[in-house]
C-alpha cells in the first residue's frame, strides 16, 4: 500500500511539472522531448563510482530543480524556470519507476532500494 501511495505521489509531482511547464508558456511537447535530458549525468559513472553519484544526484535532486525553478521565476529567467521544472519532473518520473538518487558504491544501490536482482 504504502509503495503504491508513494508512486501516486510521484506521479503527481511528474504531472504538476509538466503542467507548470505548460504554464509558463511552453509547449506541452517541449517538456516531453527533453524528459530525459538529465540521464546525460550517468556519463560520469566514466570517472568512478563516487563521481558517478555525485553528478548523478546533483542532476536528480528535487530540491536542487526547486531553487533553479524559484531562482529563475525571480530573476525572469524562462530557461531556468523550465530547466527546474524538467529536473523535478524527471526525478519524479525515476522515483515512480522505482529509481532513486544513488548510493556512491553501485550505481545500483539508491535510497529506495536496490535496482534489480541483488
Amino acid at each position: 500500500m504504502m509503495t503504491t501511495t508513494l508512486k501516486l505521489e510521484e506521479a503527481a509531482k511528474f504531472l504538476l511539472a509538466w503542467y507548470f511547464t505548460v504554464m509558463t508558456g511552453n509547449s506541452w511537447w517541449l517538456f516531453l522531448a527533453w524528459l530525459l535530458a538529465p540521464d546525460i549525468s550517468i556519463a560520469a559513472y566514466g570517472l568512478g563510482p563516487k563521481a558517478g553519484a555525485l553528478v548523478y544526484n546533483t542532476f536528480h535532486h528535487q530540491g536542487l530543480a526547486v531553487i533553479i525553478g524559484v531562482t529563475g521565476y525571480y530573476l525572469q529567467v524562462p530557461e531556468m524556470i523550465f530547466a527546474g521544472a524538467l529536473i523535478f519532473g524527471h526525478s519524479a518520473m525515476d522515483r515512480m519507476f522505482g529509481y532513486g538518487l544513488k548510493y556512491d558504491d553501485n550505481f545500483k544501490h539508491t535510497h529506495l532500494g536496490w535496482i534489480g536482482k541483488t
